[in-house]
């Protein structure tokens, strides 16, 4: 028998088929939300510090004082994990502006929806397996990323029509996605990131990543990796946003090997780009593997 999902929603948990949010609710009128998704390793929300640092920067670009504290948030993830039984897990974590008299320009007296969900994952670290079924297709879009002087890409909100569109255009004849992930660019024509996912790619043995001085999300698995590649002493470069230091398609496309790293997929491997195959390979491979015993670490040894 199917046990169903136990959502925490406004400081309640209630059965999914219970949780609602009202159709006046910012959050869903105007995509006037904070979120952060999350995993969860043998109970422990990985770098949790990291995502509370990155929920509140968001919060900050939206003006968004919604009033609560670190410790109710951590508080109301651990009751949810704890009423679904979930150690291994998925978390999403959203603050709304709430319900408010007017339309389009917020108040600044906030009642704030917050909403928390889980779902299972496989065990992480050095014992556990991918949550994808393989290697990452990957396909090149024509939906640009938003300038960050129009919509900041450091703020995680729940405005994220830019990724749909994207992703809407790997449909094939029948409805079907052609790839796994869409390849976005700037308006410029410099490589960005993926639709979720934040792109690098390997040449005779140094890394690369398109820098977040451009319209890059700041991924905290993004940062991550930065640390294990210091550690692996592995060369770093990040593209520069200026039209000299920019990575083209061809950069990528001309690399020993190339991956996306997000919160869900950690690091996924490059099988093909617009149907050019690269792989991964041994930078990749060491990265993965500091990356999972990282993750042991912290969440399974301590």
């Amino acid at each position: 028998m199917r046990v169903e999902p136990i959502y925490h929603v406004d400081g309640d948990l209630v059965p999914a088929s219970e949780a609602t949010v009202s159709v006046d609710d910012r959050g869903f009128r105007y995509g006037d939300a904070a979120f952060e998704t999350m995993r969860v390793y043998g109970g422990t929300v990985f770098e949790w510090d990291a995502h509370l640092e990155r929920l509140e920067r968001t919060c900050e670009s939206l003006s968004l004082d919604h009033g609560l504290g670190a410790a109710d948030l951590r508080d109301r993830i651990d009751e949810t994990l704890t009423a679904n039984d979930l150690e291994d897990a998925y978390v999403r974590l959203s603050i709304t502006r709430g319900v408010q008299p007017g339309k389009l320009t917020p108040q600044p007296d906030v009642d704030p929806t917050v909403v928390i969900y889980a779902k299972p994952l496989p065990r992480g670290g050095v014992d556990g397996e991918p949550v994808w079924d393989g290697p990452a297709t990957v396909r090149t879009v024509e939906t640009r990323r938003i300038p960050s002087e129009s919509i900041p890409a450091a703020a995680k909100t729940h405005n994220y029509l830019n990724g749909i569109l994207a992703r809407a255009e790997l449909r094939d004849t029948d409805g079907q996605p052609s790839a796994d992930e869409a390849l976005m660019f700037d308006t410029e024509g410099a490589v960005a990131e993926g639709a979720t996912s934040n792109l690098w790619f390997v040449r005779d043995g140094d890394l690369y990543t398109p820098t977040t001085d451009g319209p890059v999300l700041p991924g905290i698995t993004r940062a991550i990796v930065f640390e294990l590649a210091a550690d692996a002493d592995i060369a770093v470069h990040e593209g520069r946003y200026d039209l000299e230091g920019r990575y083209d398609l061809e950069a990528v496309l001309e690399a020993d090997e190339a991956f996306l790293t997000n919160r869900t997929w950690e690091l996924r491997p490059i099988e093909t780009l617009d149907g050019h195959e690269i792989g991964g390979g041994p930078v990749t491979d060491r990265l993965s593997r500091a990356y999972d015993e990282r993750v042991e670490r912290a969440c399974y040894r301590g």
